[in-house]
């Protein structure tokens, strides 16, 4: 019989595929459906399935008389749901933390709950507005000892948020963001030199953290309720369209959208954020260097929607210049967007496409 997600209860047996977009199955057949599974298909906006009249312990399968059971799971739910009601930027520090949980137990080699990432970053990811707001000052929320946490965190809902403004739909932006998140698991299997060291890395330690991609989709390949093209996402996001990434070399067209969705929102955060051997750069200087690597590394068509989102400035907008003068914009030159000209508080008129030592640090 075909069911809404709605109408599935713990137990019902599928009879077909669930297909996602990239048409392999997202739920394989004969899979006997949990709580997790029902989650997804209804997060994924799965209109139908088709399941067994007869559910996995031979008892008949009644939909109209579901009765919702109430495991600890939903409890995590409700206080999720909760969390939602926070300013965004409690709500995303909230998420951080919890993150971190679940990646200390995968340091301590248990396995990943999918239901769990899922609960924890999807209503996050639901506040699209939210994130196009803090797009630039998403690095203002990290510190260099909990850089790592946030850098998922922030990954995942940047790169969910790049899906939405290149058209795809809301079931998608959930499977990009949820790549994301996973994108670095891998690293649980790294020694403490990854998160913690001070100065540069050796040879060596660069080598080991090159593994973290194959590691994250070694943890993940397994897990029926993970769609495939998020799995492939995981595994290639430090892949480059030159094929100068890793772990594969791939280059172009082999390199799933996914994965190059997550490669902008990757760069872009780590050199917008302070680190133990590195320092921050202005956002807006951070796309400029972007856009010079469209042109060998990364796509194109990804970094020109960052872009356009980004710097969507509009006349009048207040913004402190990197020799920390502060101005208002006063026009925009469309093919130019991160070099507007400025007037300064003395009048006097900046024109920053003529002027390649000074940038925008932050908006105000």
């Amino acid at each position: 019989m075909r069911v809404s997600p709605s109408q599935l209860v713990p137990g019902c047996i599928l009879l077909r595929d669930v297909i996602g977009k990239t048409n392999r199955p997202i739920i394989p057949h004969k899979t006997v459906l949990t709580e997790e599974h029902i989650f997804i298909l209804d997060k994924f906006l799965v209109d139908q399935v088709e399941v067994s009249e007869r559910l996995e312990n031979d008892s008949m399968y009644k939909p109209e008389e579901r009765i919702e059971s109430e495991p600890v799971e939903e409890k995590e739910i409700e206080a999720n749901t909760q969390v939602s009601k926070l300013p965004f930027k409690d709500h995303y520090l909230y998420v951080v933390e919890e993150y971190k949980k679940l990646f200390d137990s995968w340091k301590r080699n248990l396995p990943i709950n999918n239901f769990a990432v899922r609960n924890l970053i999807l209503p996050l990811i639901d506040r699209m507005e939210d994130i196009a707001s803090a797009v630039y000052t998403l690095h203002h929320f990290a510190n260099k000892q909990d850089y790592f946490y946030h850098h998922s965190v922030s990954v995942s809902i940047l790169s969910a948020y790049l899906g939405k403004k290149m058209g795809y739909s809301k079931g998608e932006w959930y499977q990009i963001g949820l790549a994301g998140l996973l994108s670095d698991v891998g690293m649980a299997k790294l020694g403490n030199f990854a998160f913690y060291k001070e100065g540069q890395l050796t040879d060596e330690e660069k080598l080991e953290i090159r593994n973290h991609p194959t590691f994250s989709y070694r943890m993940v390949e397994h897990i029926a309720s993970i769609p495939y093209s998020v799995k492939l996402a995981v595994l290639q996001h430090h892949e480059r369209m030159d094929g100068s990434g890793y772990p594969l070399g791939l280059s172009n067209e082999k390199i799933h959208r996914y994965a190059r969705i997550i490669a902008v929102s990757d760069i872009y955060h780590a050199m917008t954020c302070e680190r133990s051997y590195r320092k921050k750069q202005s956002p807006f200087k951070v796309i400029e260097e972007l856009q010079k690597e469209q042109f060998s590394k990364i796509d194109p068509r990804v970094v020109q929607v960052f872009v356009d989102a980004i710097a969507n400035f509009s006349i009048g907008t207040k913004v402190l210049l990197s020799n920390n003068q502060v101005g208002e914009i006063v026009f925009i030159e469309q093919n130019n967007p991160t070099r507007p000209i400025v007037r300064l508080e003395n009048d006097e008129i900046i024109t920053l496409s003529n002027s390649l030592s000074l940038f925008i640090s932050e908006i105000l």
